[in-house]
C-alpha cells in the first residue's frame, strides 16, 4: 500500500504507533493562517510581527527540528491578537531568499544559521578601543559572498583613529564603506540602510548596540564596555533582533558580538563565484584548483602575468580565500 502522506505535503503525520492509525484522513490545509516575520528566539518562543503588532508563537510540532530564525517569514495559526498570555503557532515556514550561515569552527560539519532573507551584511568594527580584527572582516565578507547578500564596511569611532589605514587593503575588494564617530552625523549610513534589510556583525565593543540606538532612538539596546586589560567588549545583546527603522525607511537585525566565524560550509567555487571578472580568469585551470596563492597553473596567475587582472584584487580574493581555511577564533 502506497504511503498517503509524504514529506511533500504541507503538514504531514508522524509515523502512527503500530497498531494504530491517524484519527482522519483530513490533512490540515491551514486556508486560515495569517503572515508573520520572525522578531527574535528566546528559549522556543518567536517574537512575531504581525500586521504591526507583537504576537509570541511556538513552533507547530509537524515542523520537527526544521530550524525558525529571526527574519524568516512564516504563517500562523492560533491567537494572533498580540494579547498577554495569547499563544500563536507557527505551521509554516515560508522559503528563505538568503540565508547568513556560519559553523563553530572551520572542521565542524554542523551549520548554524544565524539569520534569514536579509539582503545587506554590515560587518561593524571599530577603528580603535578594541583594535580592529582584520581576519574577522574578510571572514564576515566571505560569508556574504556565499550568502549573496552584499557586504558593507561600518567603520566606528573614528575620533579614536585614522580609517584610511584599514581602508586601504579593501579599496581592491570594492566592498563599499561608511565611516561614524560618537555623535557625528549617520545621514550616509542611512542612506547605505534605506530600502535594504541589514545584519550588523562583529565583535562585541565595536558599537553595534551604539550605532542601533543612533538609527532607532526607541530600540533601547543594551551597551558595553570594553575590558581594559583584555581589549576585548563585553557581550551586551544575547540574541538577534530585528527593527524597523524609523518611517519604514528599512528593517535592521542587531546581532549578538561574536568571536569565532566558521566557515566549513563555504567552498572555493562558491567564493570565486562572487567575484565574476576573476571567474571568467579561471576557466582554464587545472582541475581541483582551488585559485589559492600556490595553486600550479592557476588562471589567476596567468591574467596577472598577462596584465589582464589587477594584482592587488587577486591578491585580496586570495586573502579572503586563506581566511576561509585559517583559525576561526579570534
Amino acid at each position: 500500500m502506497s504511503n498517503r502522506y509524504t514529506d511533500h505535503d504541507q503538514e504531514h503525520y508522524e509515523r502512527p504507533r503500530r497498531r494504530t492509525r491517524p484519527r482522519t484522513k483530513d490533512r490540515p490545509t491551514y486556508d486560515d493562517a495569517v503572515p508573520g516575520v520572525v522578531v527574535t528566539v528566546d528559549r522556543g518562543r518567536f517574537t512575531l510581527l504581525i500586521d504591526g503588532r507583537t504576537v509570541m508563537a511556538m513552533k507547530s510540532r509537524p515542523l520537527g527540528r526544521k530550524g525558525v530564525v529571526v527574519g524568516d517569514r512564516v504563517r500562523v495559526v492560533g491567537d494572533v491578537s498580540g494579547v498577554d498570555g495569547s499563544l500563536a503557532r507557527i505551521v509554516e515556514v515560508v522559503p528563505r531568499t538568503t540565508t547568513l550561515r556560519r559553523t563553530a569552527d572551520d572542521d565542524d560539519p554542523v551549520e548554524r544559521v544565524i539569520v534569514s532573507n536579509a539582503d545587506q551584511l554590515v560587518v561593524v568594527t571599530a577603528l580603535a578601543d578594541p583594535e580592529p580584527r582584520p581576519r574577522l572582516i574578510d571572514r564576515a565578507l566571505v560569508a556574504a559572498f556565499d550568502a549573496g547578500m552584499a557586504p558593507l564596511l561600518c567603520l566606528t569611532k573614528a575620533d579614536l583613529a585614522d580609517p584610511e589605514v584599514l581602508l586601504s587593503t579593501y579599496r581592491s575588494l570594492g566592498v563599499p564603506w561608511v565611516v561614524t564617530e560618537r555623535g557625528g552625523d549617520l545621514a550616509e549610513v542611512r542612506d547605505r540602510l534605506r530600502g535594504r534589510t541589514s545584519v550588523f556583525v562583529g565583535h562585541s565593543g565595536v558599537g553595534k548596540s551604539t550605532l542601533v540606538n543612533a538609527l532607532i532612538p526607541t530600540a533601547n539596546r543594551d551597551v558595553g564596555i570594553v575590558n581594559a586589560v583584555t581589549g576585548r567588549g563585553r557581550h551586551t545583546s544575547t540574541s538577534a533582533y530585528l527593527l524597523e527603522l524609523p518611517d519604514g525607511d528599512g528593517w535592521i537585525i542587531d546581532t549578538p558580538g561574536i568571536r569565532s566565524f566558521g566557515l566549513a560550509h563555504v567552498q572555493p567555487e562558491d567564493l570565486i563565484s562572487a567575484f565574476p571578472d576573476l571567474e571568467e580568469m579561471t576557466e582554464d585551470c587545472p582541475r581541483g584548483c582551488t585559485h589559492g596563492t600556490d595553486e600550479p597553473e592557476c588562471g589567476l596567475d596567468v591574467a596577472v602575468t598577462d596584465g589582464e587582472a589587477d594584482p592587488d584584487r587577486v591578491e585580496s580574493f586570495r586573502r579572503l580565500l586563506a581566511a576561509r581555511e585559517g583559525a576561526a577564533d579570534y
